[in-house]
């Protein structure tokens, strides 16, 4: 009955949260110890949350669970499918006080407002590093770590990211995604079709000194 009384008996004796069942308290305690027990066996990941390990078990099997009951799209994480939704619905109910963007999540805003207030809270703990995102930093740690989770099914390359996975993954495929709009040419990477785009409107961005 504490959800509904909002009773919390359960305090951390680390700092002054408290919690309304056993299981939370343990669970925040995590984020003191930074224990984390929950080992990935396919990449040397290890979790806080049995949770969390099944979400992360996925970049490794591929499987996409959560499916959009509108196209064909499914994901890895109920969170991606949520905000894919907003896609089909246009709905942006996030609004920036600083300017006239909107956003379909909260944390998104809340990434964003960073730019107006160049606040970087994600410090990396091996350099001097700091960041707005906090994928920003996990992305910047694997330069520390040489970790490169993401493999190939193909070949036997990996990649410290998913999106340069799946860009890899179009020299087998033969995919190119990115279509100019002043001819029919079509690329594989946004920065090919950006420097094609040179040749139609005279651009020389790259000039020799």
């Amino acid at each position: 009955m504490r959800p509904h009384t909002g009773d919390k008996p359960y305090q951390c004796n680390k700092c002054d949260k408290t919690f309304s069942q056993k299981v939370l308290l343990i669970r925040h305690m995590g984020t003191h110890t930074g224990e984390k027990p929950y080992q990935c066996r396919q990449c040397d990941k290890a979790f806080r949350e049995n949770s969390n390990l099944k979400n992360h078990l996925r970049t490794h099997t591929g499987e996409k669970p959560y499916q959009c009951s509108k196209c064909d799209k499914a994901f890895s994480k109920k969170g991606h499918l949520i905000r894919h939704l907003g896609t089909h619905t246009g709905e942006k109910p996030y609004q920036c006080s600083q300017c006239d963007k909107d956003f379909r999540q909260n944390s998104d805003l809340k990434n964003h407002l960073r730019t107006h207030t160049g606040k970087k809270p994600y410090q990396c703990s091996q350099c001097d590093k700091a960041y707005s995102q906090n994928r920003d930093l996990i992305k910047h740690r694997m330069t520390h770590t040489g970790e490169n989770p993401y493999q190939c099914s193909q070949c036997d390359k990996a990649f410290s990211q998913n999106s340069d996975l799946i860009k890899h993954m179009r020299t087998h495929t033969g995919d190119k995604p990115y279509q100019c709009n002043k001819c029919d040419k079509t690329f594989s990477q946004k920065v090919l079709l950006i420097r094609h785009m040179g040749t139609h409107t005279g651009e020389k961005p790259y000039q020799c000194s």
